[in-house]
């Protein structure tokens, strides 16, 4: 292990359970800052409302650690947008949000928009389809970032069973980590390798960073902020925190294909003098004929940092609230 690397990993891995929300509530009243959580969403109905549920009682309730919980919902066509209000969130629909400058597919669109809907001065991101969610895991992403200053961005960290016919099987998730994105960053970023879960769903990061980087449409989104915020305020500028075990859906393996595609994208796209010579992706399947090629698209689209938004910046010059947008 190069030794930066292992020095990082010593200076910059912290465990969730150091923290606690009562102290943190007290360290974020003393600062002077606000924390806002959102949750992207597309067809959440089954978990995104107990997710909710957990950090209204706990972070905002109880302890007001969370000012704002907002959730991103990116068209779901079943009972989402009805569980997460019911729940107690502000539910704002991507569509709605900057409609002048269109429409892109995807989570990284709902996480790029949710910059211009809500105020908090620290965003955590939290994925709609956790199994067995703990509203520790928002107290451990917001730890650092609120006890060191110097830290500005933070990834989650965590076991990921797998679900298989045998049963639940203890790790074996996180399969596009293994075989893409972490031979990926081994190549060609090298001082991140230290990042257990650099595609991890829950992270948060201050306000001042996020809103100067670009947001990758689809599952590129995580990679590419991790590579751009490492560029814009170095390594050391960023943290992992330890969250214990985390639990959510599988996706196929074809489907994770097409995922380690758009990943891929998004790395070449961050490759001077590479380029990406295609978009497009071909998988085979089995048919009654044969075998059948079938063609995907797998090319990402960069939103620019919002921070660059004229809306954006007018908004935040004005004071505005977010939910007038």
């Amino acid at each position: 292990m190069r030794v930066d690397v292992s020095r990082w990993l010593s200076r910059r891995t912290y465990t969730a359970t150091n923290y606690q929300a009562a102290a943190l509530s007290a360290a974020k009243q003393a600062q002077g800052r606000t924390v806002s959580v959102v949750l992207p969403a597309l067809n959440e109905e089954r978990t995104v409302g107990a997710i909710v549920e957990e950090i209204r009682r706990e972070l905002v309730e109880s302890h007001a650690l969370v000012d704002e919980l907002v959730v991103a919902d990116s068209g779901s066509t079943d009972r989402t947008v009805v569980a997460a209000e019911s729940a107690g969130a502000r539910v704002v629909r991507v569509d709605d949000v900057l409609p002048e400058r269109g429409r892109v597919p995807g989570k990284g669109e709902a996480l790029w928009k949710s910059l211009h809907v809500t105020d908090g001065d620290l965003i955590v991101f939290i994925d709609s389809d956790l199994i067995s969610f703990d509203p520790q895991f928002v107290v451990g992403l917001l730890g650092p970032l609120l006890t060191d200053p110097t830290v500005g961005y933070v990834k989650g960290l965590y076991d990921r069973p797998l679900s298989t016919a045998e049963g639940l099987v203890p790790s074996g998730g996180g399969r596009v980590t293994e075989l893409t994105a972490r031979p990926l960053l081994g190549a060609l970023w090298p001082q991140l390798s230290g990042f257990v879960q650099p595609l991890s769903g829950e992270y948060a990061g201050r306000r001042e960073l996020l809103e100067q980087v670009p947001f990758v449409s689809h599952y590129g989104v995580e990679f590419g902020l991790l590579i751009d915020l490492a560029e814009l305020a170095g390594v050391d500028a960023l943290a992992q925190v330890d969250l214990g075990t985390r639990r959510h859906s599988h996706q196929p393996d074809a489907a994770l294909g097409r995922m380690a595609g758009q990943i891929i994208q998004t790395a070449l796209a961050r490759c001077p003098g590479i380029g990406v010579p295609s978009d497009q992706l071909i998988q085979y399947v089995r048919t009654g004929g044969g075998i059948e090629a079938v063609t995907w698209d797998v090319g990402v689209v960069e939103r620019p940092p919002m921070r660059t938004v004229p809306a954006y910046a007018a908004r935040r010059t004005t004071g505005a609230p977010g939910w007038s947008a």
